[in-house]
């Protein structure tokens, strides 16, 4: 019968970190340092990074995707969010750092810290490396850290360069061009329309520097970040012309061509900065939230600054009926290889072991992974597949390891969040399974779950609200039963992009960002009990328009949620008992459609089996 499961830690990297540390300090000490800074940042402000600005993780030994390591000659501590809670500290056991929990009351800031830290004596001055750190960051502490006693920022500075000798060098894959069937619109027009928008904000040109927009703008992909088909670049537009900085041996003849035919120039990486000492616009346009501080200080020398959000991030998260054709293309193709591992794992429960021994969590991941590879159009992961069974389910973003790679039992929960990478979309779904015998606790806790999922999707809304504005709507019915999730309930979805797009999202703190018609976003409640298990449902939606409404002066436009996510929700972990009518209603129409959408793709033991499992409540 079900129980919590106890956590295992491992330490090998103990004194691997230890002695980076010690290195690290020697370099402190000779550069006159009290304080280094090492955040989870490259020059272009990216979610997932390339190995070679690994440094908070190769310093901290912390492999999450958000957080910021702070050294000093007395101590070390690690900040990061609550998706990385239970992790961070079973990474950082056994080390000196110091786990901070962001947004919990009580966790000193950065700042804060260092100048505890730094009150008996010594040092004042604290590093960062300016090149990856934007610059609303460096301004922040600069503020920050004058408040804790005089203490000054220094920003020409890579602390790790002279003692990470084994740094993995720039990544340089290949640069193709995304075809027009996909994106639906050319990059020519694109470019009008981000001119358009800055004459709009009075600037007369920008540095691009988010990869994902780059790539979105030029209707190119590469693969430079894992799971992530964009290339480090930036794209430098004044009133008349654009050049993209990158190295130019990795563009494929035709994306030369395609560039050539769209009017934009080339340069290496590395000339960006003499790029922007001979622009010769008036002002330049630069998103201090994106633009490194180093960049932003060139680029303001001898010009005004029009300090403003990039316009094209909200470009691109608005698809294009080309885009929304494609995603809808390529649910279905993603349902096929859920639904094909589904009925794979229901014939492990009935008693069937895999050829090459007992089944754990790497094998369920390795399973999913070559099933959606057999799609279509398929080129890769869209991040690092969660298979996490019991406890583990209760780490938001765990990935299993040899070392902690679970043996599953025909009983409890198995939490499973993945997705893909395909020419005509980008796919993000979870699903919660029961193996077998479930508590009642188990089912309460996936009800109540599935319930705020449902409440969302079934929301009407008028136009122009954020994601904030609803975001309790998901939420309700736990926080009735005195339970919550820290992690926000949603986030865009890029096409053949990103996994993760904003600015708009759906969580708890305050995100202006309206939700538009053609915007996509994911709806993914959760519960998380550490030891024990965790419990996500997530579906893929497209905001649409609904119907016409009134505001009481007039009509307004409401808009709604289409699931884009094709795939069973599992019922056997449902009490009933919890679900309103409504609810239950919502969920038949909802594998109503998964059924009709599907069954045309699957054989007829496939349809069979999609057929139970789709019955109606």
């Amino acid at each position: 019968m079900w129980k919590c499961q106890k956590m295992y830690i491992f330490v090998d990297m103990n004194t691997t970190i230890t002695a980076r540390l010690s290195a690290l300090r020697e370099v402190m000490r000779r550069e006159g340092l009290g304080a280094v800074i090492i955040p989870s940042a490259d020059p272009h402000q990216s979610e997932y990074l390339a190995g070679h600005w690994m440094g908070r993780e190769w310093i901290s030994g912390f492999h999450g995707s958000a957080g910021t390591a702070v050294v000093t000659l007395q101590g070390a501590a690690l900040w990061t969010d609550s998706r990385y809670f239970i992790a961070a500290k079973q990474q950082l056991s056994g080390t000196e750092y110091q786990l901070m929990r962001l947004k919990v009351s009580g966790t000193p800031t950065v700042a804060q810290w260092i100048g505890s830290q730094l009150a008996a004596g010594g040092s004042t001055e604290v590093a960062i490396d300016g090149s990856v750190c934007p610059e609303t960051m460096v301004r922040q502490l600069v503020g920050e850290l004058r408040q804790e006693g005089g203490l000054t920022l220094r920003t020409n500075f890579d602390a790790l360069a002279t003692i990470w000798h084994d740094r993995p060098p720039m990544p340089c894959q290949p640069v193709e061009p995304w075809p027009m069937d996909y994106a639906g619109e050319a990059t020519t027009d694109k470019l009008r329309r981000i001119r358009q928008a800055l004459r709009q904000q009075h600037a007369d040109g920008m540095l691009m520097v988010a990869l994902d927009d780059i790539a979105w703008t030029l209707n190119l992909r590469g693969s430079d970040i894992e799971c992530n088909p964009v290339f480090m670049a930036f794209l430098l537009l004044d009133s008349k012309g654009a050049t993209l900085f990158t190295n130019q041996q990795r563009l494929s003849a035709a994306a030369r061509e395609q560039l050539r035919s769209d009017g934009v120039a080339t340069a290496d990486y590395g000339e960006v900065v003499k790029g922007l000492n001979d622009y010769f616009e008036y002002n330049i346009l630069l998103d201090a939230d994106e633009v490194s501080h180093t960049l932003f200080q060139v680029a303001a020398k001898g010009r005004r600054v029009v300090e403003q959000e990039s316009p094209v991030k909200r470009m691109k998260t608005v698809k294009n009926a080309t885009e929304q054709a494609g995603f809808r293309r390529a649910m279905e193709r993603d349902g096929v290889a859920m639904v094909r591992f589904l009925k794979w794992l229901d014939q492990w429960k009935a008693g069937s072991e895999p050829p090459d021994g007992p089944l754990t969590e790497m094998g369920v991941d390795s399973r999913l992974t070559a099933l959606r590879a057999q799609q279509d159009n398929y080129r890769g992961l869209s991040f690092a597949t969660i298979a996490a069974y019991e406890a583990h389910g209760a780490i938001v973003h765990y990935e299993a390891t040899p070392d902690t790679d679970a043996v599953l039992h025909r009983e409890g929960l198995l939490l499973v969040d993945s997705g893909a990478q395909y020419l005509d979309a980008t796919t993000d779904i979870t699903r919660t399974l029961a193996l077998g015998p479930l508590s009642q606790e188990q089912r309460r806790v996936y009800t109540l779950v599935l319930k705020g999922h449902i409440q969302l999707q079934m929301a009407r809304f008028p136009a122009g609200v954020s994601g904030t504005q609803i975001d309790a709507l998901a939420r309700e019915p736990l926080w009735r039963a005195g339970l919550n999730y820290l992690h926000g309930t949603g986030h865009g979805v890029g096409t053949y992009l990103c996994v993760h797009e904003g600015p708009h999202q759906i969580r708890m703190e305050w995100k202006p960002a309206p939700l538009v018609a053609g915007m996509t976003v994911t709806c993914e409640p959760g519960v998380y009990l550490e030891g024990c298990f965790g419990v996500r449902i997530e579906n893929t939606l497209l905001v649409v328009p609904a119907t016409t409404g009134t505001d009481g002066g007039g009509e307004t436009e409401f808009l709604a949620f289409e699931p884009l996510t094709l795939c069973p929700i599992d019922t056997e972990p449902i009490d009933r008992s919890l679900l309103t009518d409504e609810e239950r209603q919502w969920l038949n129409d909802y594998h109503a459609m998964v059924y009709n959408r599907l069954a045309p793709r699957l054989d007829s033991d496939e349809q069979a089996w999609l057929r139970q499992a789709t019955l109606p409540l």
